[in-house]
Order: C-alpha cells, then sequence, then structure tokens
C-alpha cells in the first residue's frame, strides 16, 4: 500500500497534515481568547432575575454578533492595518502583548479588563438587553479576539488561500460554543462552582499566554529583519 503512494499522494498527506495542525491552532487561539466559560458569571451577573428563555434568546443573539464581528475583522483587518501604515509583524506584537496581559490575569482568575470592567458589568446588569453591548462587544468579540483573528488571517494569508478556512471555521465554532455554554449558564455554573471556574480559567490562561508568545515571537521575526537591515 504505501509503495504505491507517488508525489501527488505525498503532497495531499502533507497538505492534509498543514491543515489539520493550523485548524487546530486557530480553532485554540480563537477558543480560549473569547473563553465562553470565563463569560457565564459575568453574564449570569448582568441577567439576574431574567427568564431562561430569555437569557437563551441574548445567548443567541450575542453569539451571531460576536460570529459577524469576528468575521468582518478576520476579512477586513489586513486591508485596515495596510491602510493605515500598520505592518502585520507590529500587530502580531501588539496582539501577543495584549493576549498576554489577558492570560496573566486569567492565570490570577481575575476578568481581564481589556474583556470588560467593572463598570461595563454594572451598566449590563441595568440593561434590560445585554446581548450587543457588552455580552457579544466587548466581552466575546473584544481587541484580544479580534488581535487574534487577525494575526490567523494574516498567518493563512502567508500559506495557501485554504488555510483561510480554518479560520472562518474555528470563528463558527467558538461561536457555537458560546451559545450552548451561555444557554445553559446556570447548569454549568451550578456544576462547576467558584472552584471549577478558577481551575478552567488557570487553564486557559496558560494556554493563552503560549499563544501570546507565539505571536510576539513571530511578529519580532517578521519586523527584525528589516530593522536590521533597513537597506536589504
Amino acid at each position: 500500500m504505501y509503495g504505491l503512494v507517488g508525489p501527488h499522494g505525498m503532497m495531499t498527506w502533507s497538505m492534509d497534515s498543514e491543515l489539520i495542525t493550523f485548524s487546530l491552532v486557530a480553532l485554540s487561539a480563537i477558543f480560549f481568547v473569547v473563553d465562553p466559560f470565563a463569560a457565564v458569571p459575568l453574564f449570569l451577573a448582568m441577567t439576574k432575575g431574567d427568564s431562561a428563555a430569555k437569557r437563551r434568546g441574548m445567548a443567541a443573539r450575542a453569539s451571531l454578533t460576536a460570529f459577524l464581528v469576528l468575521t468582518v475583522f478576520a476579512v477586513a483587518g489586513a486591508f485596515i492595518f495596510r491602510a493605515l501604515g500598520i505592518s502585520l509583524g507590529a500587530f502580531k506584537t501588539a496582539g501577543g502583548v495584549l493576549l498576554l496581559l489577558m492570560a496573566l490575569d486569567m492565570l490570577r482568575t481575575r476578568a481581564p479588563a481589556a474583556r470588560i470592567t467593572d463598570g461595563e458589568v454594572e451598566e449590563g446588569a441595568e440593561k434590560d438587553d445585554v446581548a450587543i453591548v457588552p455580552l457579544a462587544m466587548p466581552l466575546l468579540a473584544g481587541p484580544g479576539s479580534i488581535a487574534t483573528v487577525v494575526v490567523l488571517m494574516g498567518r493563512a494569508r502567508d500559506g495557501d488561500w485554504w488555510q483561510v478556512v480554518p479560520v472562518f471555521g474555528a470563528i463558527l465554532v467558538t461561536c457555537v460554543v458560546c451559545y450552548l455554554v451561555l444557554a445553559a449558564a446556570s447548569q454549568i455554573d451550578r456544576v462547576l462552582g467558584r472552584t471549577g471556574m478558577s481551575i478552567l480559567a488557570r487553564v486557559a490562561g496558560l494556554l493563552l499566554a503560549a499563544i501570546a508568545i507565539q505571536f510576539i515571537f513571530d511578529g519580532f521575526a517578521d519586523v527584525l529583519p528589516g530593522i536590521l537591515r533597513p537597506d536589504a
């Protein structure tokens, strides 16, 4: 069987392997920076007194809005930064630093201020519908998740065109999970409790820190050659 595999078969296997690897990278990066489980206690605090049906409706609208926002930035982000004269390498570095700050807050089991502030949570608790603001933006589709999809799309464009597919797939899967988690927020909070949420936050923070460092390294690799050899 193996002897029948020719050059085209090896090329197909290589593409499949790269696709699987990049898909896992994209899904883990987007999922852990959006982190729907971390949104559960904040969502419950802002919707205290609302019925389960109303919460499910807000969860659906928030997840859909987050999907649209992240998709738009995935498509248009590189063009926006190019128009502003910002290199992708610089944005990778800045995005990595932002994700690292968020990861450090998560490791300390604190809600990252880059995602949502106490004032925004208090303001959300006074609103009748928190689906769009602050749940979808900035809690789910905030600066960190926007930076992540832009960086991943930049990496995909540097490779083969088909690598953009896993990015959109990862956004879709993450937003579907966001709906499922938020729709069952009361049950999840009851099962996991404060200790379970803290453990999940630390694990997610550790993985997010590793992703952030990789983004920073990638940004330096893109920027430093031009700085060290400006005439090259």
